[in-house]
């Protein structure tokens, strides 16, 4: 008994639940300006690695290896305690959402360069010899099916930054971990620590269960190409 009163306390549990339900928002938005940054930015850098001048090539090359091998922590912390020293303040939500949006970037990125290479060049010289011009044939006929390959290991990285928006407490960002944190501090019991882990499990497991899902249909599409 003394296990779930510790652990599992439906009492404390419905008490601290209107503050999980606050964070859970906070994370959505979070996670989800990140996803829409990181995907935008990370595609331009992927074209920039692929097609742009052998200098800024270069420079795409240090931006995802340097944020590939940096933890997401320490990138949060420096844009959110080390920049102020040179004049540059953000907001705890913006830091985080910079942060996880410049390490999402480079995954993209990668990510995106490989399901581009992994299309035949005679797809490009096919298009080429059809009159398209480059912008066109990367449009219309290498990109989508590029998607095919690329979309379940997005979706994979996605789920990765809904849960590193945990990371976001560490500057005092209301997340559902820091909400679940202070509400473990109010009531003296690390309940609402739990209820927080069962509300990740509940929003997250749906969308890996959809990476499953479209790793199959990448597999057949490729099977069937």
């Amino acid at each position: 008994m003394e296990l779930v009163d510790t652990f599992f306390n439906w009492d404390v549990l419905v008490r601290a639940f209107p503050m999980l339900l606050r964070g859970v928002w906070n994370t959505i938005l979070l996670g989800s300006a990140s996803i829409v940054f990181g995907g935008v930015a990370g595609i331009l850098i992927c074209l920039a690695r692929l097609y742009a001048p052998r200098p800024v090539r270069l420079l795409a090359i240090v931006y995802i290896d340097v944020l590939r091998a940096m933890p997401i922590l320490v990138l949060l912390i420096l844009i959110y305690y080390a920049l102020p020293f040179v004049g540059i303040r953000f907001s705890s939500f913006t830091s985080a959402t910079l942060a996880l949006s410049m390490v999402l970037a480079a995954f993209t990125a990668e990510v995106c360069r490989a399901g581009i290479e992994s299309i035949p060049k005679g797809q490009f010289e096919a298009s080429a010899a059809l009159g398209l011009p480059f912008w066109s044939a990367m449009r219309k006929v290498i990109l989508p099916q590029a998607l095919q390959v690329v979309i379940p290991p997005l979706t994979s990285n996605c789920v990765s930054i809904y849960k590193d928006t945990a990371l976001a407490s560490v500057v005092a960002m209301p997340d559902l971990l820091k909400q679940a944190t202070d509400a473990q501090a109010l009531m003296a019991n690390p309940t609402p620590l739990i209820g927080a882990a069962l509300i990740y499990l509940a929003f997250l497991w749906p969308l890996v269960r959809l990476v499953n899902h479209l790793e199959e249909r990448g597999k057949a599409a490729m099977i069937t190409r």
